[in-house]
């Protein structure tokens, strides 16, 4: 495969891992694999939560689509496939864990109208608790803020955390 496709297939995949992202996170974290994910909506102790296991779980077909690509000669797309699920994961771990869960000590502040719609996007996200009742799925595509409240507010708040609004960034909702 070329260098220039290969990049073109790169890119394809770190595009539709978004897509996919939203699905798994809307259908499977918020469906049968809550158990796993319900770590993630409550209070952290220690450094892990459940919900990691699901970075190895998605890592699988990355290490796989690179490991046949690269050594068991498989079709050379599946390593720039592999490489693209890799990236996103990468992109992932850098907005989710370290931008807007500061798992990891940073200093960054998101000054854009892009990164503080999706930072606010997804702490929204996290003001219901429960398996149910939740808004903005995806990680890098984000409805606005504003959208995101209303259709909380429409939902009667069902599943909100009970805690301040300094926690989670959203005082219009408990007026």
């Amino acid at each position: 495969m070329s260098w220039p496709l290969g990049i073109l297939v790169f890119i394809a995949t770190v595009i539709a891992m978004e897509a996919f992202a939203y699905a798994a996170h809307r259908w499977i974290m918020h469906g049968p694999g809550w158990f796993l994910h319900a770590s993630h909506h409550a209070p952290r102790h220690g450094n892990w939560e459940w919900n990691d296991l699901y970075a190895a779980i998605f890592a699988v077909p990355s290490i796989v689509l690179l490991l046949g690509g690269v050594q068991l000669g498989w079709w050379a797309g599946c390593t720039w496939i592999g490489a693209g699920i890799a990236a996103y994961g990468a992109i992932y771990f850098g907005f989710h864990d370290v931008i807007v869960h500061r798992r990891l000590p940073t200093r960054y502040l998101p000054k854009s109208a892009y990164m503080k719609r999706i930072v606010q996007a997804h702490r929204l996200h996290h003001v219901v608790e429960t398996k149910d009742g939740n808004v903005s799925f995806g990680f890098l595509v984000a409805p606005p803020p504003e959208a995101l409240k209303a259709e909380l507010k429409r939902r009667g708040r069902a599943g909100v955390r009970r805690g301040t609004a300094a926690d989670s960034g959203v005082e219009s909702l408990r007026a």
